[in-house]
């Protein structure tokens, strides 16, 4: 690992979730003097990954981040091959819709259809959610125990109430949607938020990213008809990027391929 771009990694990700940092403070995250961590605050500036608040001594995340996101969605192939079948899928089940692939222990959401019935929504391209807390990172989680395994030998975190945060429960639940194809999630990310996901695989078989129908939770659990239309439109994906079958196959331990 290149020590220099792993500290500008961790300055990054200390300034999510719109925080505003000044040297000091990110110097004691970092655990570097306040020197080091101004010459790469400095660097990141220049290149626009960072910027200063105005009129203060704090640095937020700047621009360019935003033109890198958009450069990577639309390199991805599972999205541009999917956008079509969540939109429909949002028109059929009168739901809001969403795409995730993983980050780590998390989903990013990468597409989302916000529901038909023309009401306020806030848009979600962007939005990361625990994998264990969400349907979408469930499914990624089922897949993948190369990314399961760790997170369930540590602890998990409490976004609400309803969240599982019992790593045996997490398992349970992680065998019974390799078993069924299909995640289930109630009030477990956001209260009053619900949701089902299912798997989309590639060309090799391996699940790449999750697609999810998102409802309050007063209308869940949803009918039949719902989850047969969140597993075509999984299948369609998946047979667009030249799976052959579904739903696909856990990987295998050990496997980063």
């Amino acid at each position: 690992m290149i020590q220099s771009i792993d500290r500008a990694a961790h300055i990054l990700s200390s300034l999510q979730g719109a925080r505003h940092l000044g040297i000091t403070e990110l110097a004691a995250i970092l655990d570097l003097p306040p020197s080091t961590v101004h010459g790469l605050v400095k660097s990141l500036q220049q290149h626009g990954l960072v910027a200063k608040e105005p009129g203060t001594s704090r640095y937020m995340l700047g621009p360019a981040l935003l033109k890198l996101s958009n450069v990577y969605l639309d390199t991805l192939d599972v999205r541009a091959r999917a956008m079509r079948w969540t939109a429909e899928l949002a028109r059929r089940t009168g739901c809001a819709t969403r795409l995730g692939v993983p980050l780590f222990d998390e989903v990013i959401v990468i597409h989302h259809n916000r529901r038909p019935d023309g009401s306020e929504q806030m848009p979600e391209i962007g939005v990361t959610i625990p994998a264990h807390a969400t349907a979408l990172g469930k499914v990624l989680l089922a897949y993948d125990p190369n990314v399961a395994d760790p997170l369930l030998a540590g602890e998990l975190r409490s976004l609400t109430g309803s969240t599982i945060t019992d790593p045996a429960d997490l398992a349970v639940q992680l065998a019974q949607i390799v078993e069924r194809g299909i995640a289930h999630e109630e009030d477990e990310a956001v209260l009053g938020e619900s949701s089902i996901a299912a798997p989309i695989a590639d060309r090799s078989g391996q699940v790449v990213a999750a697609i999810s129908v998102v409802m309050p939770t007063s209308e869940y659990p949803p009918g039949d008809t719902v989850l047969n239309d969140l597993r075509e439109a999984a299948r369609n994906v998946s047979r667009e990027l030249g799976a052959p079958t579904w739903p696909p196959a856990v990987a295998p331990r050990g496997s980063d391929d």
